[in-house]
C-alpha cells in the first residue's frame, strides 16, 4: 500500500475503487509501466466482498472468474467462497505491486482547468490531478431500500440485505426476506438452514430460476455461448430447457415466469441460480407470497391485501450506482443513473474517462471485468502513444 504523500507527485492514471474491476485495471496499466493509483475509501481492497453474506460461493467457475494475471488457486474449488475471493484480491494486489491508497474517497470528478486531463476533489481537501480516470465503484454501491408507505413508522426489525451475514442471529425467528433475485434466494435458504421458524419470500416479479450446473456443463458456460444471439431465438430454447431442468412450483407459489429468460436479461433481470431455493419451495421450507405493499404499525401489508407479522424484514431490494455526485454533470449518465458506455471506450464529451462494473452481465461479472480491463489499458495506452 502507498503512502498518500505520493499521489501528487506526478500524472497518473487514477482508478476510483479497489474491488476487482479497479484492481484488474491497475493490473493491466501496471504491466504496460503506466503509473496507476488505486484509491479506496474502505481501509481494504474488496470491501464489497468483505460484506457480503457468509455462505455466498461466485456463480461462476473458478477458472472463468480470475482477473488478468492471476489464476484462482485449484484449492478454491470449482465455486469459490466468498471468503476466497477476498483472500484472492488481497493476494492480487500484492502479486502486481500495485500502488493502492486506502482511506481515500473521491467526491468529484472534473476536467483539468487546463483541458489537458481530470481533476479529482478527495477527502481531506486533495485535489488530484491524472490524464485518465478509470470509475470502478462498483455494481452494489449503496444499498436500496423501496420507499415503501408506512416504512418510517414501522416498529419491525427490518435491515438491508447488505447488512445480513449468517442466519445465527434468526434462528427460531419468522423472517420475511424481500425481493426474489440471486441474494433474497441464497439468503432465504440460509435462513432456513439456519434454523429460523418460518422463512417467507416477497416476490414481486416471478424470476426465472435456473440450475448452476446441469451435469457438469455450468451455466455461466450456456451464456457465454448465447448472449450475443438475438432475443426471439435464445428466449424460447430457454424455456425448454427449464422445462426440463425446474420442476413446476405453481402450486407453492411460484408460478413459472410470463415473459422470456432474455428479454428479461436485457432489461436487467438476471436469472436466479438454484443453490436451494427449488427443494426449499418444493419442501415448503420457503413459502414464496405477495410483493410488499406498505407498513402499518407491526404489520407488513403485501399486494394482495394480507397482513403479516414477521420478527425480521430483509429487504433483498438491490443497489443504486450512485454515480450523481461523482460525475453527475458532465452528461456521462443515462436516465437511470447509469454509465452510457463502459470498457474501453470514454464517453464522446468526456475523453479519457472510463467506466467499468457498472453491468450484469449474464457471462459472469468477473469475467466481464477482465475483459474490461484489458480494453480499457490497451485503449489508455494507445491514446498515449498517439500523444
Amino acid at each position: 500500500m502507498a503512502a498518500d504523500s505520493a499521489l501528487t507527485t506526478d500524472f497518473p492514471v487514477y482508478v476510483i475503487g479497489g474491488g476487482p474491476g479497479g484492481l484488474a485495471v491497475a493490473a493491466v496499466l501496471r504491466k504496460q509501466d503506466v503509473r496507476v493509483i488505486v484509491l479506496e475509501k474502505s481501509d481494504a481492497v474488496g470491501a464489497s466482498w468483505r460484506r457480503h453474506y457468509d455462505r455466498l460461493r461466485l456463480h461462476t467457475t473458478r477458472r472463468k472468474s480470475a482477473l488478468p494475471g492471476l489464476s484462482m488457486p485449484r484449492s478454491f474449488g470449482r465455486w469459490t467462497a466468498r471468503a476466497d475471493v477476498v483472500r484472492y484480491l488481497d493476494k492480487y494486489a500484492e502479486f502486481h505491486q500495485l500502488e493502492v491508497v486506502t482511506g481515500v474517497e473521491v467526491t468529484r470528478v472534473e476536467r483539468a482547468p487546463d483541458g489537458t486531463g481530470w481533476l479529482l476533489h478527495a477527502t481531506g481537501g486533495r485535489k488530484l490531478t491524472a490524464r485518465a480516470v478509470v470509475v470502478a465503484t462498483g455494481y452494489n454501491h449503496t444499498p436500496r431500500v423501496p420507499s415503501w408507505p408506512g416504512l418510517d413508522s414501522y416498529g419491525g426489525e427490518l435491515l438491508h440485505a447488505g447488512e445480513y451475514r449468517n442466519p445465527q442471529p434468526y434462528a427460531g425467528k419468522d423472517v420475511l426476506v424481500v425481493g426474489a433475485g440471486n441474494t433474497g434466494a441464497e439468503i432465504a435458504v440460509d435462513l432456513v438452514e439456519g434454523g429460523a421458524a418460518r422463512v417467507r419470500l416477497a416476490v414481486r416479479t416471478v424470476p426465472h430460476i435456473v440450475r448452476r450446473s446441469t451435469a457438469g456443463w455450468p451455466a455461466q458456460s450456456t451464456a457465454i455461448l448465447v448472449r450475443r444471439l438475438p432475443t426471439w431465438l435464445v428466449n424460447p430454447a430457454a424455456a425448454l430447457l427449464c422445462r426440463i431442468a425446474v420442476p413446476d412450483l405453481s402450486s407453492k407459489g411460484l408460478p413459472r415466469p410470463d415473459t422470456g429468460l432474455y428479454s428479461r436479461v436485457r432489461e436487467g433481470a438476471i436469472p436466479v441460480q438454484d443453490v436451494g431455493l427449488i427443494d426449499a419451495v418444493r419442501g415448503g421450507l420457503v413459502e414464496p407470497v405477495a410483493a410488499v405493499d406498505s407498513f402499518e404499525a407491526d404489520k407488513v401489508v403485501l399486494a394482495d391485501g394480507s397482513r403479516i407479522s414477521p420478527d425480521v424484514v430483509i429487504a433483498a431490494t438491490g443497489y443504486v450506482r450512485a454515480l450523481e455526485g461523482l460525475v453527475g454533470d458532465l452528461g456521462v449518465l443515462d436516465a437511470r443513473g447509469r454509465p452510457v458506455v463502459h470498457g474501453g471506450r470514454s464517453p464522446k464529451q468526456a475523453p479519457g474517462l472510463y467506466f467499468t462494473g457498472f453491468t450484469n452481465p449474464i457471462s459472469g461479472m468477473l469475467r466481464e471485468l477482465a475483459i474490461d480491463a484489458r480494453r480499457i489499458g490497451n485503449r489508455i495506452r494507445k491514446t498515449a502513444a498517439a500523444r
